[in-house]
């Protein structure tokens, strides 16, 4: 059966990067993610429409028929209930697929918060009436087939297809097509959410955005948790040729983030942009203070600079001012889905497991 939402048109239970990152999927890591392994296979999906006395429902899969009338929580602000089997639905998608709003969740609490954030996203766009045709689905069934580069037709051979979808999911062909339904559905809402908004870009911002691309720097530096330490560490290590007789000594007593664009520096390093600037002024070879980065504090020493040439920007000045739009337009989405869960409410009920091991206590 077609699973074109978790939700159904007449009921009332869910359905369902700023430059996000995708996360990984069975599909570029050949397994599972590590806290999913092997949770696709247990899903046997059912297509069920309930009507509640307190409330009404929407079409889920389920595990089995003791799963027909649990739910997972709710949507206490849209006054909708979350079946149980909607949420393992979500779970073994991401299982499958990974995550496309957002990084790879790495515990077990940011997967939870990913599955929740996903039905509360999945409701929406059954709000918005998202749909996705039949032949959305085969071009991105067919883009996954040739990134793995198959030799089969999957129109013409269906038992190859089949057994690819077991062999990769351990999930039987619907489940797989479904949960793949449920992404592209995703994908779509982020598209239309994101054609929304309609951000201004100044001149003043694209250029600001050239010239974090275009101004370069060569750095290395020495990692600390304190800043005090760090402030040692500079006091004693003010002068180039004391890094270079470190050097010798152990060569690895350095990072060397590369040569690099001031926006790598920024974004993967968390180098203050201000004291990014301040460096592109100073000469090779200069040591710099204690600054804040991803991790504690770093002292610098710097390697090389190439500044942006001026005369680069009319060049790339209209590709500049659609970046900026795009970056505005992802901040934009990042807040729009904060108030979207804020608006949802959501409640967790308690897991049977948990009830228990409360009990026991």
């Amino acid at each position: 059966m077609i699973r074109k939402n978790l939700y159904m048109r007449g009921q009332k239970t869910a359905p369902f990067r700023v430059r996000m990152n995708n996360g990984r999927s069975v599909f570029r890591s050949g397994k599972p993610p590590r806290l999913l392994r092997g949770g696709a296979s247990l899903l046997i999906c059912f297509f069920i429409i309930i009507f509640l006395l307190f409330g009404r429902s929407f079409a889920y899969c389920q595990e089995d028929k003791n799963l027909k009338n649990e739910f997972a929580g709710e949507f206490a602000g849209w006054e909708v209930k979350v079946p149980l089997s909607n949420y393992y639905f979500v779970k073994g998608a991401i299982s499958v697929f990974g995550t496309r709003w957002g990084a790879q969740p790495q515990t077990e609490q940011e997967l939870e918060d990913r599955v929740w954030e996903q039905l509360v996203l999945s409701y929406e766009a059954f709000r918005r009436g998202i749909k996705v045709e039949d032949n959305e689905l085969k071009e991105e069934i067919a883009k996954m087939l040739n990134a793995e580069k198959v030799k089969f037709d999957r129109e013409k051979d269906r038992d190859a297809y089949v057994s690819w979808v077991k062999d990769k999911t351990k999930e039987p062909v619907d489940l797989f097509e479904n949960q793949l339904r449920h992404l592209i559905q995703l994908e779509n809402l982020r598209k239309q959410v994101l054609d929304s908004f309609k951000p201004k870009v100044t001149e003043e911002e694209a250029h600001q955005e050239f010239l974090n691309e275009y101004n370069s720097l060569e750095l290395e530096l020495v990692q600390f948790d304190d800043l005090k330490d760090a402030e040692g560490y500079y006091k004693k290590m003010n002068r180039p040729a004391l890094w270079e007789e470190e050097a010798k000594k152990n060569p690895k007593f350095a990072k060397h983030p590369g040569f690099v664009s001031l926006e790598f520096l920024r974004e993967m390093w968390k180098i203050p942009e201000g004291d990014l600037y301040k460096m592109l002024k100073l000469k090779v070879n200069s040591i710099y203070p204690p600054t804040p980065i991803y991790k504690g504090y770093g002292v610098f020493r710097i390697l090389n600079i190439r500044p942006a040439m001026e005369e680069d920007f009319p060049k790339v000045r209209e590709s500049y001012f659609k970046q900026v739009e795009m970056i505005k337009k992802y901040e934009e989405l990042k807040s729009w889905l904060k108030q979207l869960k804020q608006e949802a409410q959501i409640k967790i009920y308690p897991k049977k497991a948990d009830i228990k091991r409360g009990e026991n206590k």
